[in-house]
Order: C-alpha cells, then sequence, then structure tokens
C-alpha cells in the first residue's frame, strides 16, 4: 500500500475497484413527463443504481444540483429485494463505489443528503469526508424516528430502543 499523508478509512479489500461499463437508459415514453427536445429536469430511473449511476455520468457530469438517497442500512435484515446484511467491508465498497460517481455528478453548489442510521453513520460521515472533502461538509441532522415507549421498550434490558436516524 503506497504510503499518504492523510488520515482516511481503510477497510478490507477497499483498493478493489469494480469496473462499470457504461449503460444507456431507455425513456419509457408512457412514464415521461417533459417537452420533448429539452433536457428532463427531473427523472425516474428504475434499475440498478450503479448501472443508472453510470449511465447519468455522460450527461450529467458537474449538472446536478441535488441528490437525495436512502442506502440499505446494513442492518442484518433480509428484505425481499435486497440483503441488508452485507459483511461490512462489502457495504463499504458499494457505497464508495456509488459515492465516487455522484461525486462526479454533483455541480460545485451541489448538495447531497443521505439518510443512514446508527450502524454505519460514522463509517458513512468518514468516507464522505474522503470523496466529498470534510471542509464540504454542512451537518448532520437527527431525525426522530419514535418515541420511547411501548413494545419497544419491553426490550430495553437488552438492548436501547432506536429512536433517531440521522441526515449527513
Amino acid at each position: 500500500m503506497a504510503k499518504n499523508n492523510k488520515l482516511e478509512l481503510s477497510w478490507f479489500n477497499k483498493e478493489d475497484k469494480i469496473k462499470i461499463e457504461p449503460r444507456i437508459l431507455i425513456e419509457n415514453k408512457e412514464l415521461s413527463y417533459y417537452k420533448k427536445d429539452t433536457v428532463p429536469s427531473n427523472m425516474l430511473i428504475h434499475g440498478d443504481n450503479l448501472l443508472a449511476l453510470k449511465a447519468l455520468e455522460a450527461n450529467f457530469t458537474n449538472k446536478v444540483k441535488c441528490i437525495y438517497i436512502d442506502p440499505p442500512y446494513n442492518t442484518g435484515s433480509a428484505f425481499e429485494h435486497y440483503d441488508d446484511g452485507l459483511e461490512h467491508s462489502i457495504w463499504l465498497n458499494l457505497m464508495r463505489d456509488r459515492l465516487v460517481i455522484m461525486r462526479k455528478l454533483l455541480r460545485n453548489d451541489g448538495f447531497i443528503a443521505i439518510q443512514i442510521d446508527d450502524n454505519e453513520h460514522a463509517y458513512l460521515k468518514v468516507m464522505c469526508d474522503e470523496i466529498f472533502g470534510r471542509s464540504n461538509f454542512v451537518n448532520s441532522i437527527a431525525v426522530k424516528m419514535s418515541e420511547p415507549s411501548g413494545l419497544k421498550m419491553a426490550h430495553a434490558k437488552k438492548r436501547f430502543p432506536k429512536l433517531k436516524e440521522y441526515i449527513l
């Protein structure tokens, strides 16, 4: 590993970058809503988000003003459409690959908001500092998700209940 003079988050296989082949986005005219011969100001893209981001790179580098993402929280749960229990280093690689492309898409005055919970909040913050620059960090907003009452308090002796999430 090359020696550098900066602080950074390290994890297993961090240097393993995946090669993403650019794809073409195909418009569904029945679902599209913008005038022909204009650049769409909003798009809804259905598909793998990494491939979609790579497809956007050709026409939207340095043009996106706002990005909001709600990535998997890596809670250890399995859902119908995705696995939310990845090995930590795999989750970090997945997030890094997407954030690097999002950084390319953002304008210089652009803004990215990422919703996350306690499981990966601290690691995501450090990764964002590395990709977007620590000086570009604005704030971490705590969002109250529930009250400390009811059924969840029955297990409070074993673990604290989840009451908040964050937006970086």
